[in-house]
């Protein structure tokens, strides 16, 4: 039996500019590695590349509004009550045009967790907008994605323009948010 979390600051991740509310509900620790899961309250419109995970499923619930959802190039619209599960390795994106609450699974949990606090406090510490405005915003959000490759790869840009990107802040000194 899963336990759910309960609802704290470190556990919810908002701030002004971050696209809509975060809840941590489980975290690999508290499932075993099982999964990691999330509830967000998207914003009125948001948007999320063509991404995949090597070796994760990933799944997306609506329960309130709707999400359009990309898998393998083919969009489809979910609808609150409605599920779409991504299997590993497998090209997916997701947009909404109004606001939707939705129940996001990663499975099995590996570093989602530490990703998605990451991608948190480059929005929330280092003014990092998505998407980014710049060469070194750019850098930044390179060296995240590229630190975690074993949970998440962007499809479009390739992900061998992050890897030279996080090189490159690299050589340049630049350090992500602890």
């Amino acid at each position: 039996m899963s336990r759910q979390g309960p609802v704290g600051s470190d556990r919810v991740l908002d701030h002004e500019g971050f696209p809509g509310r975060w809840e941590i509900l489980e975290t690999a620790d508290e499932t075993g590695g099982e999964r990691f899961k999330t509830r967000m309250e998207l914003d009125e419109q948001g948007e999320l590349p063509p991404h995949l995970h090597p070796t994760a499923e990933e799944s997306y619930e609506v329960i309130a509004g709707e999400l359009e959802v990309q898998v393998d190039g083919e969009w489809s619209t979910v609808t609150a009550g409605e599920k779409v599960v991504i299997p590993p390795d497998t090209e997916h994106a997701f947009r909404n045009t109004a606001p939707a609450e939705v129940i996001n699974i990663h499975r099995p949990a590996m570093q989602f967790e530490e990703f998605f606090r990451g991608f948190h406090k480059l929005k929330t510490e280092r003014g990092v907008p998505m998407p980014p405005d710049g060469l070194k915003p750019s850098i930044l959000l390179a060296m995240l994605v590229v630190e975690h490759e074993d949970e998440q790869r962007v499809v479009s840009p390739p992900h061998w323009s992050f890897k030279l990107l996080a090189r490159v802040g690299r050589v340049l000194g630049y350090r992500l948010p602890e």
